[in-house]
Parts: structure tokens; sequence; C-alpha cells
């Protein structure tokens, strides 16, 4: 069957490539091939989210030909599934679709009258599912319905940083370690009365009692699961490296082979998105939050490793020196990661349960320095004279993140530290001793740190800065507002 693309909107109006346009006729024939039904046409949202509409096949030549409008509110959402923005108001004021002012901002409203944007398909992303075999994958750029660009869209904000790297001559490389829990699922919480926003969390039991880190008797307690998940994961084309058994109970860890910025971004999501949806057809939760609130259960943290490739050597920068000590582009990079540390913490930390998770002596940071092969540190620098796989860990993300604002963010703060000529302090030996700045402590004074910060206005621009606290703004007054059990337990009976 031939497939005439060039004639559609996207293809006039440049906004698919012609290289784009030929995988696109590769990928109809072979999803006709394959006899596939449906395909999920899908973006990541503000928070790492995938989400979209499923075409069936006859009408998958139009997304190549014309794109696919999906309401501009999905980029609106915060954590609850509310619009955070007074998209209905004139001059900011009015309520959120869901008609609840409290959650409605006064402020910046970037699309009124929820109409719609466009998704413009990613060829280089389709994906069949191993387990949905009837069914593919295709990630998407979100942009206005002209083709103008959302500049706090998540591919958008990624694409941008990894440009001004190429400007440069170089490129960044992340490798991945990602920790999460997998239970077994007691009650779905699907009652009417749970079907609230957001809604009530599932019931659980571990899938084993945990503490026996990297131990093989725990591997086969759980292999049939870690199985499926490994057998999709590498179904999808995911550079997967190793599978552990992490320290909690039912807390696992996959790894992946280091890749580039937009790649790995991708590898994320959809390693998430997959392992929700396998784990769930198997009657499992699995979940990356940072830090669940159950019994002995641990915190997920996400490791991004980091390197520099210069274009026309292909040489590590990361590569110390001879004698050991750091190369000028690892000190700077390692320097601008820590001075922008705070204000970059939403971004790589971005919820309130994020920072419930910063706690000393627990494999996770709380303070903002560097040390040597030192897993207490937020940078831990594995770098030795002639090893080309030289990298910089930072251990301050955790597994809830958007990985496009995530891996963003070490480009930007990393590159700016290069740029300054700026040089890494001395190593730290140890991480938990005062000293050395505290990472913030909630994610209001990691908003504050945001909404500060001159450098990230630069750098992303003020749009998205506004965008993106408002939207966790909205997240943080709802926690304030809320009455906890701790409240309860404290004061019910004193006062």
């Amino acid at each position: 069957m031939a497939y005439e693309l060039t004639t559609g909107r996207l293809a006039r109006e440049g906004l698919l490539a012609p290289s784009a346009l030929d995988r696109a006729a590769e990928i109809l024939a072979e999803a006709q091939d394959a006899g596939l039904e449906t395909i999920r046409v899908l973006f990541a949202d503000q928070h790492g989210i995938l989400r979209g509409k499923v075409l069936v096949l006859d009408a998958f030549e139009g997304l190549f030909r014309s794109g696919l409008n999906v309401p501009s509110t999905l980029l609106l959402k915060d954590t609850s599934h509310r619009t955070a923005f007074a998209v209905w108001g004139e001059g900011g004021a009015g309520p959120a679709d869901t008609g609840d002012a409290e959650t409605a901002g006064a402020g910046f409203v970037p699309m009124r009258g929820a109409g719609d944007v466009l998704l413009l398909p990613r060829p280089e992303t389709f994906r069949i599912l191993p387990w949905s075999p009837h069914s593919a994958w295709i990630l998407c750029d979100t942009v206005q319905s002209d083709g103008a660009p959302i500049r706090f869209s998540s591919s958008h904000v990624l694409r941008q940083a990894e440009a001004e790297l190429d400007a440069q001559g170089l490129q960044a490389i992340f490798g991945l370690e990602v920790e999460f829990q997998i239970f077994e699922r007691l009650d779905a919480a699907c009652t009417h009365s749970q079907s609230s926003m957001p809604g009530a969390p599932v019931e659980t039991r571990n899938l084993t009692q945990g503490y026996q880190y990297l131990t093989e008797t725990r591997y086969s307690d759980c292999e049939a699961v870690l199985d499926l998940i490994r057998r999709n994961a590498q179904g999808l084309g995911l550079q997967l490296r190793s599978v552990e058994i992490e320290m909690g109970p039912s807390q696992f860890e996959f790894t992946f082979a280091p890749l580039p910025a937009m790649q790995q971004a991708d590898a994320m999501v959809m390693f998430r998105t997959m392992v929700k949806e396998v784990c769930a057809r198997a009657g499992f939760h699995a979940s990356f939050m940072a830090k669940p609130r159950l019994e002995n259960a641990m915190a997920n943290g996400w490791h991004l490793h980091q390197s520099l490739i210069e274009h026309t050597t292909k040489r590590n920068l990361f590569e110390p020196n001879p004698d050991g000590s750091l190369s000028s582009a690892a000190s700077g990079w390692i320097a601008g990661l820590l001075k922008h540390a705070a204000e970059t913490s939403v971004l790589i930390a971005p919820t309130v349960n994020s920072y419930k998770r910063y706690q000393p002596f627990q494999l996770a940071p709380n303070r903002i320095q560097w040390g040597r092969d030192n897993r207490g540190a937020m940078l831990r620098g594995l770098m030795q004279p002639g090893d080309s796989a030289s990298r910089i860990e930072n251990r301050a993300p955790d597994s809830s993140a958007n990985p496009y604002f995530a891996i963003a963010a070490q480009i930007l703060a990393g590159s700016a530290g290069m740029a300054a000529g700026l040089s890494a302090p001395a190593p730290t030996t140890s991480p938990y001793e005062a000293g050395a700045a505290l990472l913030p402590r909630s994610l209001g004074q990691a908003l504050d740190a945001f909404e500060d910060s001159a450098f990230l206005r630069s750098a992303l621009g003020v749009e998205f800065v506004s965008y993106l606290s408002q939207l966790k703004r909205a997240e943080w007054e709802r926690y304030l507002n809320t009455v906890s059990e701790w409240e309860q337990a404290e004061y019910f009976n004193l006062f």
C-alpha cells in the first residue's frame, strides 16, 4: 500500500521533516503487516505521565498528515488531575474546569478557553507493545494549534537544552538507575466513594519481606514478575542492563545503558508506564512514589549518571587527568550542579513527598556536595584516569520526576558551571555532617528557590517558571490545607 504523506498539513508546513515522513511511511506499512488494531498516540505531560488518544489502524495515516488535537487543559493539570489555571476567566479571574475556585490560579494563564493543542508524531518512538501486540505506542511533541512551540512542554524543554550543548560541539549522555516497588494488589479502591481527585490509594501487601539486599533467594522469590517486566522492557527495545533486588521490602532496581538525553527521557517514561500497565494486568501494583507511606518501605531514588562527549573527538570530557584530578569540564559541571541544586530541585524532586526522602544515613543525600564514589553525597564522582566510562551520578532525583525536565536541569546547570569557569569544591568524605548547605526540606522551600532563580528565568524563560510554579503551588497549597494524621495524633487529645 502506498502512503502519500507529503500533501498533508504537517509536510506542507514543515512540522514533520522529510526524514520523519519517510520513516512514517515505513511505520504505516509495519503496522499493517503486524495486524495492529489500535495505536496509542501519547505525549509526556508536565508530570512525565503519558496521556493521549487511541486511534484505530485506519486513522493512523491521518496522524502523519494532520497531527491529532487534544484539549490544552491536559497541560494544565496538577497531580490531582485538577486544572490549576483559570482558563475560563478574564485577566486571570474565574474557576478552573473542575469548578473549584480554590485550585484556580489568579495569575499566569497560558491557554484560555480549554481549546486544543496539536500532537506531532515522533516516528522514532513507535513501539509495538509486547504485552498488547494488537496495539502500539507513538510519542508526540505538543505544539499550539497553529504549529507554534509550547515553551513549557516536556519534549521542547529538553530539546532546547540539548540544542544549546550541540551548538558548543557537545553531547550529554545519561545512564539510569530506577528504583520502585511492586506489591500484590488486595483492593483496587474502585468503590464510588473512592473515586475522588486524586483517587484513594489501592490496598497492597509485600511480595517479599525485604531487607535482603542483592540476595539470590529474594530474586528467585520474585523471578516471575521480574521476568515479566524484563521481557517487556527488552521487547520495547529499552537498553536494559541489570535487574536488582533493592534494600526494602518489594523494592527493585532496573538499570539502563547510557544514551543521549532525549532517548533516555523517552526510555524512562516508557519504562515507568510499561511497568505499571504490565503489573496491573497481573494483579500487582507498581509504584515509583519517592517515599511510600507503608510500614518499613524504603525510598525510591532515580540516579542520573551523566557524562559529556565532544563531537569532533568522541572523547569523554569527564575522564580525569592522568594524576586523577578532575578535568576542567567535570569540575565546572559539578560546580554548576551544586550551585544551582536548590533552584533546580523542583525539576528533579517534583512532589510534596519527594522531600521526605532526603534523610541522612538512608543512601539518599540531604546536603549539596559531591564525593568520590560516595553514595551519601548528592553527586557521586565515578571517574578514573583512562576510564572512558567516567561519569557523575546525581543521587538527588527520585523516580517520580518528569525525566525531560530533570535531564534538562542537569544539562542547563552543568553547562552553566562550565561556561562560568567554576571549579568544584573539595570532595566530601562525610556527606551527612554539618558544613554543606542542606537540600530543600520541602516542596515549599524548593518552589521559593525555583521562583527566585534568575538563572532559570534566563535558561528556561519566564513563561516556563510561571507555568510550573503555578502547577506546583496548587499541589503545595492543597497539602498545607490538609489535616494530617500526625496533627490528629499530636493535638486531638492534648488540647
